[in-house]
């Protein structure tokens, strides 16, 4: 085996060896619709915490993608699927038509509540 060609086997190899969290996530969204609500509830409660509306629109995200993808939640709300992917990006900034009409596509609602202290 030449230099070149182990070099690209290690390569290939630790790339096979990467988990790819976000899709991870998905799946576990996916399997257990209960830790779906919970883990949105969450992020939705931690949204006044530093990066916490961008993790909020990520969890949003993935619950969606976990609920049949962005072309479904296109479809269902008449968002274009390139206006989803920016409005639910971590630096994303989304109108309330357009967090509702997502969470409508999700078949989920917001609520508000007091805050906990």
């Amino acid at each position: 085996m030449t230099v070149k060609t182990l070099k690209q086997a290690v390569r290939e190899a630790a790339r096979s060896d990467v988990v790819d969290h976000n899709e991870e996530m998905i799946e576990e969204l996916r399997a257990d619709p209960v830790y779906a609500e919970l883990y949105l509830k969450t992020a939705l409660e931690e949204i006044n915490e530093p990066g916490g509306l961008g993790g909020f629109l990520v969890a949003l995200r993935q619950v969606i993608e976990a609920r049949g993808g962005i072309a479904e939640a296109a479809k269902k709300s008449g968002l274009a699927r390139p206006h989803i992917y920016r409005a639910l990006s971590a630096k994303g900034n989304p109108t309330l038509s357009t967090l509702v009409q997502l969470t409508a596509a999700a078949v989920l609602t917001l609520s508000l509540s007091k805050p906990r202290h």
